[in-house]
């Protein structure tokens, strides 16, 4: 059988409302807009009797262990849950930067799963498929069909593709690796405590660049403000993007220390990131259109 090939786009909060901490399992309850890039990591599966991985490209030095990849793992979750599961051998490009808030480990557990699924004609919807994803991350389900919709809960409640505009939008990460736990830490919420803040605004499938815009601006990531104080570089990235004509929307991605800027339009988008890569050169800074 052929090689199978897809890929591992990343995945930008455009919003991120921390609703608050349950009291079950201490996870933080979340509402979330999310949109995903054209592009960014790329997996390839060969198959063959032995599950195995091998990691290239530029952002592969930071990966971290082969045996505890999130593209292990998920494959191993979904074969504990179907016998007789086909295998094969990974090869993972890895080109987004790591412990970046754009979810790049989890799509690219997601794109594993996607690619075992295909080879064992399963459907994306399948209940293991499902449970492996939800095993295996809390943004892995989210990345298993990679386009824009709302997460909530810790990751397991995921709604319909929402089909709006492609987004205009630059891309910047400082270079500046910042870890989840900090940040969760540094918003202070306590087991049972809720987080003040006005709802998530409810969005209906299919609209235009403008309506999309004006929803989403007077929306927040719940988690800024907690990166900043881990990572202050954030807020120059912030201003940079602020500072470029046609940037509409400046904020944050996940827990960071990604931002995003939404723009009008493409032309803008390209301009902003040639001049703020080569203002940062050793920043990472792409213009990209996300659905």
């Amino acid at each position: 059988m052929p090689v199978l090939v897809t890929r591992a786009p990343a995945k930008i909060n455009l919003t991120l409302h921390v609703l608050g901490r349950r009291t079950g399992d201490g996870y933080h309850e979340l509402e979330s807009l999310v949109a995903f890039t054209g592009s960014g990591d790329g997996l390839s599966l060969r198959p063959g009797d032995d599950l195995a991985l091998d990691v290239s490209g530029p952002t592969a030095g930071p990966a971290g262990p082969l045996d505890d990849n999130l593209v292990i793992r998920a494959a191993r979750g979904l074969a504990r849950a179907v016998p007789g599961l086909r295998l094969g051998a990974f090869h993972l490009v890895k080109r987004l930067p790591v412990a970046a808030g754009i979810g790049g480990g989890s799509s690219d557990a997601a794109a594993a799963l996607r690619l075992l699924a295909r080879l064992n004609d399963l459907p994306l919807d399948h209940p293991a498929v499902i449970e492996a994803a939800r095993a295996t991350g809390a943004d892995v389900p989210v990345c298993l069909d990679p386009r824009g919709r709302m997460m909530r809960g810790a990751g397991e409640d995921v709604g319909p593709a929402l089909n709006f505009a492609a987004l205009p939008a630059v891309l910047i990460n400082p270079g500046v690796p910042v870890s989840t736990a900090p940040v969760f830490k540094a918003l202070g919420l306590a087991v049972g405590e809720r987080h003040a803040g006005a709802d998530h605004p409810v969005l209906a499938p299919g609209l235009c660049l403008d309506a999309i815009l004006a929803a989403v601006t007077p929306a927040r990531n719940d988690l800024e403000a907690p990166a900043l104080t881990v990572a202050p570089i954030i807020a120059e990235t912030l201003a940079e993007l602020r500072d470029r004509p046609g940037c509409r929307l400046a904020r944050m991605s996940g827990s960071g220390a990604t931002v995003f800027g939404l723009f009008a339009n493409r032309r803008d988008a390209v301009r902003a990131a040639a001049h703020i890569g080569s203002r940062r050169p050793s920043w990472w800074v792409r213009p990209v259109l996300l659905r």
